[in-house]
């Protein structure tokens, strides 16, 4: 009764956002004469909502012929209405959309509208953007969306537990053993995971496979229809992920990972894996606190200094009858001085050359964003990247690994059923 019920809900919750985007279709306009663009993202909560709710009335005051009209959905159900609606007779102007294969299925479908000519036509505007998250959002040389900021993940550490032990931030994988040997033995919870939601540890495989797959074989099993996941980096990098059960949480599959962060924060473990754009939560920690990159593995085959990640941004649909206005609004979301705002509020660090300075953001911050410019390219996160049919027997599979019920040559023989499924 009660799974028929949650389904009855969340089918009205679709259905309600579908009503939504058909009665504020962008073919037609409001009654007072202004143009309606729909805009649909993924941030109805706080301090996100504020911030789009300011930008959008200052973005109204300055023309006032254009409406926008917000449609949201949090986090974890955004995809799944996502597909709903943007495959509706009228779907939003505006959508959000992570990098990797979740926007390309887009591009494929002819969803996404070509951008190239308004990037083309207003350098000014679109040369202050960051060309390496642009590029995230290229296929076959167009561009189709518009990254809003960028993103990577780092280890975190509480540096008061660590000086106590006389510990070192870690360099090596040999090293990062050796260190939360040290802190469990002190009585301190050394790594803190929460994977209830397999996105969490697939961060931790993505920056492992990194480490330990040929750059070249990553591309080609991140690629659509492309994927094979032969190459033995992939069994070493869950095999890695495995040497750090003995320090993690117990059970981390039944904890967020919002919940896991609360508890580093509180001064409840040495270390965390931590996204770049959560920085602005660890102005709590009573603590001070330090990070390091993801360690280098020795003697294995991937990229030893890369770094994972992705930008995220918008997109405007095809269907759009109002790209101009469309592209408009993206134009004044991207702007230097919007850019800045959004780090200062948010705490996510703005796409837009110079936004994240230290006027605008902590120290920690634009060393995170200098990181991110110097790298360049980023592994895009297997959440992110790959074929969703594909992640999920991967995402499932680690959760059964971390719980035991998996080895990691079972894990990954199911992700290469999976992927011959997805080229058939």
């Amino acid at each position: 009764m009660k799974r028929w019920f949650t389904l009855a809900i969340s089918i009205l919750v679709v259905m309600s956002l579908l009503i939504g985007c058909s009665s504020k279709s962008s073919n037609s306009k409001s009654e007072n004469g202004k143009t309606t663009i729909t805009f649909f993202h993924r941030w109805p909560n706080e301090p996100y909502k504020s911030y789009y709710k300011q930008i959008i009335a200052e973005f109204e005051k300055q023309n006032p012929d254009i409406n926008i009209e917000e449609v949201t959905a949090l986090n974890d159900d955004y995809k799944q209405k996502a597909n709903v609606i943007l495959g509706s007779k009228n779907p939003p102007d505006i959508f959000f959309s992570w990098v990797g294969e979740y926007g390309e299925k887009f591009i494929r479908d002819g969803v996404a509208l070509d951008l190239s000519e308004y990037y083309a036509a207003d350098t000014e505007w679109s040369s202050q953007l960051i060309e390496s998250q642009v590029e995230h959002f290229k296929k076959d040389g167009k561009v189709y969306g518009v990254p809003l900021f960028t993103d990577s993940k780092l280890f975190f550490y509480n540096k008061e537990v660590f000086d106590k032990l006389n510990l070192k931030a870690p360099t090596t994988w040999e090293e990062f053993i050796t260190v939360l040997e040290t802190l469990k033995k002190s009585g301190t919870t050394p790594l803190i995971l929460g994977n209830k939601s397999p996105w969490a540890a697939a961060h931790y495989v993505t920056a492992l496979n990194q480490r330990t797959v040929p750059g070249e074989v990553l591309d080609k099993d991140f690629s659509y229809q492309g994927a094979e996941f032969t190459d033995p980096g992939y069994v070493e990098a869950l095999e890695k992920l495995n040497e750090l059960k003995p320090y993690l949480n117990e059970n981390p599959n039944a904890s967020a990972h919002d919940e896991t962060r609360n508890l580093f924060i509180g001064g409840k473990a040495g270390v965390i894996f931590l996204e770049t754009l959560e920085i602005s939560f660890l102005d709590d920690a009573p603590f001070e606190w330090s990070s390091f990159k993801v360690p280098t593995i020795e003697g294995a085959k991937g990229d030893q200094e890369g770094i994972i990640g992705a930008p995220e941004g918008f997109m405007v649909t095809k269907k759009s009858a109002h790209p101009e206005e469309a592209m408009k609004f993206l134009k004044f979301l991207t702007s230097k001085e919007n850019g800045e705002k959004l780090i200062k509020d948010t705490g996510f660090a703005s796409t837009v050359n110079g936004a994240v300075n230290e006027n605008t953001a902590s120290e920690q911050e634009v060393k995170a964003m200098d990181m991110i410019i110097e790298a360049g390219d980023m592994l895009i996160w297997a959440d992110s990247a790959l074929d969703s049919r594909v992640f999920k027997p991967y995402g499932d599979g680690v959760q059964a690994m971390l719980g035991g019920t998996m080895t990691p040559e079972e894990v990954m023989k199911s992700v290469q059923e999976a992927a011959k499924q997805v080229k058939k």
